[in-house]
């Protein structure tokens, strides 16, 4: 192969690559989210400045891609905890889990999503919306929520799903040292809100050393929703650079 051909590759094994260079479309993806009251303390310990806390809320979302194209079905699920960044509100994703290697492999390396490979489940059970996260065999997450006991509306579902988000792009050097450490900034675009409920929930996150969401507790369910789109992610820009001043 051609110098000029590896150049143009984007990901490895080079005859074979971990995922596609092609954008992801999502169709009848489904959420469901619990938001609740954590401990302001562990909060500020976790969320990287420039970013600020405005109050100790977090939000746990498990989300089923029924139709992802390049990937096929899969399930993911972490933490996500509202930010101000300058002026702007968004949300800054703090750990995600999935069953999918192809999709964790690009998440992180096209993008800056924090993605881990783990099992998450989405499903309905004896009345009730049942989200699960487990890392091997240990539970990590328990969320449940009563199946559509209420519609929610259409815009307050939007506005849910479609707030600025921000993560860190973390790439090591050679040399053990950061070669790129930046704040990112992406937004959901083309989005269809499809049907949208909320509920009575209940959350519970076990302590794992690999997948520490519990380092965040459950003081207060605030709010729960269970949203079904079509959506499309946007590229991400960085917005802040750790390193600018401290390269050698």
């Amino acid at each position: 192969m051609k110098a000029a051909d590896v150049a143009r590759r984007l990901a490895t094994p080079l005859t074979a690559p971990a995922y596609p260079a092609s954008r992801t479309r999502f169709r009848d993806r489904e959420y469901l989210n619990i938001v609740y009251r954590t401990d302001p303390d562990a909060l500020r310990a976790v969320v990287p400045e420039p970013l600020e806390i405005e109050e100790p809320l977090v939000r746990f979302e498990i989300m089923r891609m029924n139709q992802a194209s390049n990937y096929g079905p899969y399930t993911e699920a972490g933490q996500v905890i509202p930010v101000r960044f300058g002026a702007e509100r968004g949300e800054y994703l703090h750990q995600m889990y999935l069953d999918s290697f192809a999709a964790t492999a690009a998440g992180r390396e096209l993008a800056a999503y924090p993605k881990s490979m783990g099992s998450p489940a989405l499903f309905a059970e004896h009345g009730a919306l049942v989200g699960t996260l487990d890392l091997g065999s240990q539970r990590v997450a328990t969320a449940t929520m009563g199946y559509q006991h209420r519609p929610l509306d259409f815009e307050r579902a939007r506005a849910e799903i479609a707030v600025p988000t921000y993560m860190l792009k973390i790439v090591p050097g050679y040399d053990g040292k950061p070669r790129i450490c930046e704040l990112a900034r992406t937004q959901i675009t083309d989005l269809t809100i499809k049907d949208a409920w909320t509920g009575p929930a209940r959350l519970q996150l076990f302590e794992h050393v690999l997948a520490p969401l519990a380092d965040l507790p459950v003081r207060e369910i605030v709010s729960a929703s269970h949203i079904i789109t079509d959506l499309t992610l946007a590229p991400l820009r960085p917005v802040h650079d750790y390193l600018e001043g401290n390269r050698s």
